[in-house]
């Protein structure tokens, strides 16, 4: 457990972030963080979460959101880690080991790097502690004067931490580390003048004089622009001490020092006896370096231009991408790409950052909507060159009429500008090339669906990809519109709706807008409404603005082979897919199908989870669906044909020799491409990586009708089932059940209950396995399926020895063997004697065992099939033991148990263990026995 006040204010747990939920509670818990194991009154409490005018009942707000933080932290296991949320009288504390808590472990890393005595370790040490900060510290509470005096603590703590890396940098002659992090600081502070100046110094101590005196004169006009003052003492001796060419303008201080607080007034006119009275005079009036040529373009307007749209309303969340962007930004000429699908927030996080501060861009801010996914038609460059021209004081008769042309002068009046440009919806790299400024202090914020991998090719763009919201910021964008109030009165529904909306804040938007104008609606109420598949892109709409509205846009842009491949997905049963189900869906090959999923994913329509593995929000998958209803049956067909074809030449490579269902279902389409599996890993990796969408693909067949593959689907996976029996397989295989008998198929009624009561009996449900198997080898032989009788047989007769009944079990494996030599098949034979051996061991006839045993091994199993061979070995040196051989019983069991840890089948392992622990219980044996009992029980 760890508190986090460094950034976004959570609890991180093992497994994962709490849910905190409100930014009222967030707030609660930063400000009892703040005073960690100090009691805090509920006046300062009331102070943290609200202005002037607190509530009536905010000692009942308050108590609440106590009393769910104390749950949310005991469900978390706080106790272990020494953590308590306690009531004291009119107070509370919250008790918590400082090493738990980010501020703490920050503090104690600056005094360890105070302690330092080589400047490399100073840096060690510093730069571990500022990589505890993920963004703005409080970021997510509410901005309340203590919080907000809080936060600003910890960021002067933070900037003077920069400044004294920055100094122990410049001890060890790394003065090019020294400008880069000052850089990305002064940037984002641009009126903090020790930073300035000890930007300078590093830049000119880096040999780049002219950057370091550039900087003095940008931020000497920011001052005078934004302020109305000077430059103070020590931005003005760092300056005067460059232009003399001092070898060490402004000194070295120790490692250790954490520097000079800044100074609260200005200097008036004395900087002390060290600076000359030239220097003094150039000091205090440096010459104003013209930014834009004089004629016959005029100069910039008298005060920064800003095309900026007004500041998204309802903003939360986001702390990391906000990060991303500063960090980017803090580059030279940076161009910084927001990437991410329809509604899902881009145009607000730029904004909200280009608003955040305005200080950074002296000289303006720049803003154009490209309307690359838009029905009203996108502008010219021209046009958008000509806006900005004219923004930056371009009289308009000065304006080229080629777009070349009004390029070249956009390049040249933004070469000594600091500058931000924002080019929002953005369709294709191309669109924005020749909108970049030049200068190498300008800044361009791109946004866009598509990934523009072309412009960070060309222009090392920085992409900043964005992801729907997590629950809990889902619940903060509905409150910041409906109200904390209203949202915290149904917390259950309030996260329910943003499930619904699938984070997407285009979704959350419109339903808290829907809701705003239905005051007597419960947030239940449209949460109900929601859950109707069918109508939840309709609801997710007002006036002009939706989902569907923005995804039309979106795929609009595609060709037509991309949109073809979006609808089927749409109708896809499952969770996930790939090229190959893909390509089953649409008809097509995985080869075609690869190229539509590389197009779709850089419009953000899908979403690569893996390597090869790919997923769609739930809101686009129903308006994939949308666009081609009539599709359906066919691509459901297509995809489970694609399943039995790959689950069959999965189970062929894993259990060679094996045949469940061999006979394929009428009307089988063969996909264009089946998966080839290299070896029996790759084989059970896909069994095992597919389970959940087949058996979606399994219920989706049965709901269509189609019960001829719902069986087949789920009695293919038997290798995986045999490999872990007892893994939760019965309500798949009840569903297969359910399937064969919709089709009066006995043959396969007959395969599924062979399967199913195996598993049964695996998990100790021994009656119920007996009933379900007494009719299977009836129902075999009506089939004329010889094989199936003879498995039928073998798995009825080892619930019946697991009643007592050996003589009529041993008697039905002896029934199945002749069937198996008959038929003839080596791999069921070898089943009926694997079990035969089994019932005869038990039954005290060690020495048949052991031949039972040889005989199976000499049918030569596949050497893929290590957990038949596992169980046969296991047998044997149970047999060996029996007969009074102990060395050889215990080498036959330990060769067991090392085969089936080294080939991950743990069931086998847990038997040959336990039986090795009968007779020699070593610490090792021990040791490896409750290891594959723990693998077996947390599921491989």
């Amino acid at each position: 457990m760890e508190f986090r006040l460094l950034g976004t204010v959570c609890v991180d747990t093992l497994t994962g972030p709490l849910p905190l939920g409100p930014a009222k509670r967030r707030s609660l818990l930063a400000a009892l963080l703040l005073r960690a194991n100090t009691p805090v009154s509920m006046a300062w409490l009331t102070d943290c979460l609200w202005d002037d005018a607190p509530p009536m009942h905010a000692r009942t707000v308050i108590q609440g959101h106590v009393s769910r933080l104390r749950a949310l932290l005991m469900g978390a296991d706080a106790e272990a880690y020494g953590v308590e949320l306690a009531t004291l009288g009119d107070a509370y504390v919250l008790r918590a080991p400082e090493t738990l808590l980010d501020s703490q472990r920050f503090e104690e890393l600056l005094m360890l790097a105070r302690e330092q005595r080589s400047p490399a370790d100073t840096v060690l040490m510093l730069k571990e502690a500022l990589s505890l900060w993920q963004g703005p510290a409080l970021t997510g509470t509410y901005a309340s004067g203590p919080l907000q005096a809080a936060a600003h603590a910890l960021e002067e703590s933070r900037l003077a931490t920069v400044e004294q890396l920055a100094r122990s940098y410049a001890v060890l002659g790394e003065h090019h580390r020294a400008a880069a992090v000052l850089r990305a600081e002064a940037v984002a502070h641009p009126m903090r003048e020790s930073l300035a100046a000890a930007l300078m110094t590093a830049l000119y101590r880096s040999g780049r004089q002219s950057e370091a005196l550039d900087w003095f004169h940008r931020t000497r006009r920011l001052l005078a622009d934004e302020l109305g003052i000077d430059p103070g003492r020590e931005l003005a001796d760092a300056y005067a001490q460059i232009l003399r060419g001092d070898p060490d303008p402004a000194g070295d201080r120790s490692p250790g020092d954490p520097g000079q607080a800044p100074a609260a007034g200005r200097a008036s006119g004395t900087h002390g006896g060290a600076t000359t009275a030239p220097a003094l005079a150039e000091v205090a009036a440096p010459p104003r370096s013209p930014r834009l040529p004089a004629q016959p373009l005029p100069g910039t307007p008298p005060h920064p231009t800003d095309l900026l749209p007004r500041a998204p309303r309802g903003f939360h969340g986001r702390g990391a991408e906000l990060t991303a962007i500063s960090r980017a930004a803090a580059g030279e000429a940076p161009v910084c790409l927001v990437t991410g699908p329809a509604g899902v927030g881009k145009t607000a996080l730029a904004l909200h950052w280009a608003r955040r501060s305005p200080a950074a861009f002296p000289d303006g801010r720049l803003y154009a909507d490209l309307r690359g996914f838009s029905d009203t038609g996108e502008p010219t460059p021209l046009e958008v060159l000509r806006e900005f021209l004219l923004a930056l004081g371009v009289a308009p008769r000065r304006v080229p009429e080629s777009v070349s042309g009004a390029a070249a002068l956009f390049r040249s009046l933004t070469d000594r500008l600091s500058l931000l440009v924002v080019l929002d919806n953005v369709r294709d790299s191309a669109q924005v090339r020749q909108l970049l400024p030049g200068g190498a202090d300008c800044v361009t914020l791109i946004t866009s669906r598509h990934r523009l991998e072309g412009l960070i090719a060309s222009d090392a763009a920085v992409p900043v990809p964005l992801d729907v919201l997590e629950p809990p910021d889902g619940t903060a964008l509905l409150a910041g519109v409906l109200g904390e109030e209203r949202v915290a009165a149904e917390p259950v529904a309030a996260r329910r709706l943003a499930e619904l909306c699938g984070g997407l804040p285009l979704a959350l938007r419109v339903t808290a807008a829907r809701l705003a104008g239905r005051p007597q609606w419960t947030l239940a109420d449209m949460a109900d409404e929601l859950a109707d598949e069918r109508s939840r892109l309709t609801y997710l709409a007002v006036e002009d603005t939706g989902v569907s509205a923005a995804l039309r846009l979106t795929v609009q842009q595609l060709p037509p082979d991309a949109v073809h491949h979006f609808t089927r997905l749409g109708h896809h049963p499952g969770s996930h897919f790939g090229p190959y189900t893909a390509a089953a869906l649409a008809g097509s090959d995985p080869v075609v199908a690869s190229a539509a999923l590389e197009r779709l994913a850089a419009a953000h329509l899908v979403t690569e989870a893996g390597p090869g593995r790919w997923i769609l929000h739930d809101l686009v998958r129903l308006y994939a669906r949308g666009l081609d209803p009539a599709a359906g049956p066919d691509a459901l067909a297509g995809v489970l044909d694609h399943y039995i074809a790959t689950a069959l030449a999965a189970a062929d490579t894993a259990e060679p020799g094996g045949e469940p269902c061999f006979v394929l279902p009428d009307g089988f389409r063969r996909p264009a491409a089946v998966r080839d599996f290299t070896d029996r890993a790759a084989a059970m990796d896909w069994l095992t990586a597919e389970r959940e969408d087949l058996a979606l693909a399994a219920a989706a067949a049965r709901a269509a009708g189609l019960e001829d593959r719902a069986w087949r689907i789920i009695l293919l996976q038997w290798p995986h089932v045999v490999w872990r029996p007892r893994d939760g397989w019965a309500p798949m295989l009840e569903l297969a059940l359910a399937a064969a008998a919709a089709r009066s198929d006995p043959y396969a009624e007959s395969r599924v209950r062979n399967l199913l009561g195996w598993v049964l009996s695996e998990e100790g449900r021994t009656a119920e396995a007996v009933a379900l198997l007494e009719p299977s080898p009836g129902l075999a032989r009506q089939a004329g399926d010889r094989l199936g009788e003879a498995t039928a047989l073998i798995n009825l007769a080892i619930v019946q020895a697991e009643q007592g009944g050996l003589d009529v079990a041993m008697e039905g494996c002896g029934q199945a063997l002749e069937l198996a030599r008959k038929e003839p098949d080596a791999h069921t034979e070898m089943l009926a004697l694997q079990h035969l051996a089994r019932m005869q061991l038990t039954a005290g006839r060690p020495q048949d065992a052991l031949d039972s045993a040889r005989a199976a091994f000499e049918l030569g199993p596949e050497h893929e099939e290590a957990a038949r061979r596992v169980l046969l070995t296991t047998v044997s040196g149970e047999a060996q033991l029996a007969l009074g051989d102990e060395d050889e019983g215990i080498m036959l069991l330990d060769l067991a148990a090392t085969e089936a840890e080294r080939a991950g089948y743990d069931v086998g392992a847990v038997r040959a263990l336990e039986a090795l622990l009968r007779v020699a219980a070593a610490p090792e044996y021990v040791r490896r026995y409750e290891e594959a009992v723990r693998r077996l029980a947390d599921g491989g």
